[in-house]
């Protein structure tokens, strides 16, 4: 989706059978990349397999640009769910910080 060509990519996404964390990972972040956040976090919550440490920070990511109530809900339950090896991934760490930070949410930053 580099090119903005969402619907493509969309029709693409839909077409694959068999989808795993790389796959849904690739399409949120093409969702995010293009602005589109509220889709973004619409797959996300259709996403029923184990997250990685790019998807939670991808996730993170859309919170934080849309930073609305829905998003400040999906990015707290998913950080409170967070495995803790994940938490100790300096990149992942840094994007729930800057959501926090985003939602206001200093005490819970630091």
């Amino acid at each position: 989706m580099k090119f903005g060509d969402v619907e493509n990519a969309e029709r693409i996404f839909r077409s694959i059978k068999t989808k795993n964390i790389i796959t849904y990972g690739a399409m949120i972040k093409g969702y995010v990349g293009n602005e589109t956040f509220e889709k973004a976090l619409d797959l996300f919550e259709k996403v029923d397999i184990e997250l990685n440490d790019v998807t939670y920070t991808i996730v993170f990511n859309a919170c934080a640009k849309l930073c609305n109530d829905r998003a400040m809900k999906i990015g707290k339950e998913l950080l409170a769910k967070m495995p803790e090896n994940y938490r100790n991934d300096n990149i992942t760490s840094t994007s729930a910080i800057d959501m926090l930070m985003k939602f206001g949410d200093v005490e819970s930053a630091e």
